[in-house]
């Protein structure tokens, strides 16, 4: 049986909503046949105190450098979010990485933002979001 591709992801996501990011993570785990790494910022070691906007920004763009794939939880608190303008700019005109937007479970508000930005949104699925990060990475 060939080796399984090992999917680098940024996970974008806002700690005041952990608990969605936390079930990503834990999609991606359980997820049959998935191989993947985490480039997302970790909680424990956040560069949100990185100090000026210009460090903020050089060290997001160290964290999605790498990636395949960016995956943004697509919820419509995203949309007032500081480093969201900042990982989408990143990602699209500095890297030119592909991004998919997960819009949360059962939400009736999602960021126009994020889907207008995104190669692919999809539901709150594991099957449905590892199948877009499949078909998108790079």
């Amino acid at each position: 049986m060939p080796s399984l591709k090992t999917y680098r992801l940024f996970i974008s996501h806002s700690w005041a909503y952990g608990d969605a990011y936390e079930k990503l993570v834990q999609f991606f785990n359980e997820h049959p046949n998935f191989s993947w790494a985490n480039y997302s910022v970790p909680k424990n070691d956040p560069i949100h105190s990185a100090g000026t906007d210009a460090k903020l920004y050089e060290a997001i763009k160290a964290q999605v450098a790498p990636v395949n794939c960016v995956v943004m939880l697509a919820g419509v608190y995203s949309s007032y979010s500081k480093w969201i303008d900042k990982e989408i700019q990143i990602s699209k005109n500095d890297f030119k990485k592909p991004i998919i937007a997960v819009e949360p479970w059962a939400a009736e508000k999602t960021s126009k933002l994020v889907k207008e930005n995104s190669d692919a949104i999809v539901r709150w699925q594991s099957k449905s979001i590892v199948d877009a990060i499949r078909a998108h990475s790079i």
